[in-house]
């Protein structure tokens, strides 16, 4: 298996959301999601399962929040190996030998410029969850949600040293009022893609934040500045609503499927889902992307 080769032939589904996913099985607010990796196993792996069964190619691990610094708020700093391990290992038993693993690195929620952290302490948090996603069986480390550029180059930089996974950056964008497209942090398409390619990923995307429709105009972007890097899109079953209490996402299967082909017109590699998407959304999208090869 080769992911690079893979994306030369053919569109490739990831999967859906896990928190939200994690939360219907019952993962209690306040409680630490990658901690389930060791208390609930089986619950995990079902997750895992169910998207290998709706048909994806690529399988995430429940590690998103793995960091030392986002497991240190529940005191589990001395089990970002172990925990991270399990995830990869968790994932790589659902998807076997004919599917991909990507290990799940989410955003630190620390700051450089506000001088929350340092380079160097970031860069190793990054190294430490990477080697042990690589460990437990992950092919791909996928670095996600992302806002600000220092940190995603740190988090690139770090899985490229320190492992042999293929490397896919994303980060999340909203429209300006003047219609562009930036992160939290004022980040554009161009720049995640500049980050990209001066860090060695080999895969650029987006996810979380939007419906798939806004995707388009994103994926666009991106291809205006480079024709040739893959590129993979998770958008949201649409932009949450808090409905009764609950947060509820309105765009259903057949919706989002209906983007399809728009998106791979528009130069998309990948595609799968984030917050809101279930194993009925990522189904229905892989049958709009085999309609099309």
């Amino acid at each position: 298996m080769n992911l690079l080769d893979d994306i030369k032939k053919r569109v490739l589904l990831s999967d859906g959301a896990w928190g939200t996913f994690l939360q219907a099985k019952g993962l209690a607010p306040g409680e630490c999601p990658e901690l389930w990796n060791l208390t609930h196993r089986e619950e995990v792996l079902d997750i895992a399962k169910n998207y290998i069964c709706a048909g994806s190619d690529i399988i995430s691990t429940n590690s998103f929040g793995g960091s030392i610094f986002k497991l240190s708020q529940y005191g589990l700093a001395d089990k970002v190996a172990e925990i991270n391990e399990a995830a990869s290992l968790i994932s790589r038993e659902a998807a076997g030998a004919g599917k991909y693993v990507a290990g799940s690195i989410g955003p630190t929620g620390k700051m450089i410029l506000m001088g929350d952290v340092t380079e160097t302490e970031l860069f190793d948090a990054f190294a430490e969850q990477a080697k042990a996603l690589e460990k437990g069986g992950a092919d791909i480390i996928i670095i996600e949600t992302m806002t600000a550029s220092d940190e995603a180059a740190l988090a690139v930089r770090a899985a490229r040293q320190y492992t042999d996974c293929n490397v896919i950056l994303t980060m999340t964008f909203s429209k300006t009022p003047l219609g562009e497209y930036r992160t939290m942090m004022g980040v554009s398409p161009g720049e995640l893609v500049e980050v990209a390619r001066t860090e060695g990923a080999h895969v650029v995307g987006s996810n979380c934040g939007n419906g798939i429709a806004d995707m388009i105009g994103i994926v666009r972007e991106m291809r205006s500045f480079d024709s040739e890097i893959p590129v993979i899109i998770q958008a949201n079953a649409g932009v949450p609503e808090l409905i009764d209490g609950k947060t509820v996402f309105r765009e259903s299967p057949q919706h989002m499927a209906s983007y399809v082909d728009e998106l791979v017109r528009a130069g998309v590699n990948i595609i799968g889902g984030c917050c809101g998407t279930t194993p009925g959304h990522i189904e229905a999208i892989g049958g709009a992307i085999r309609k099309l090869f």
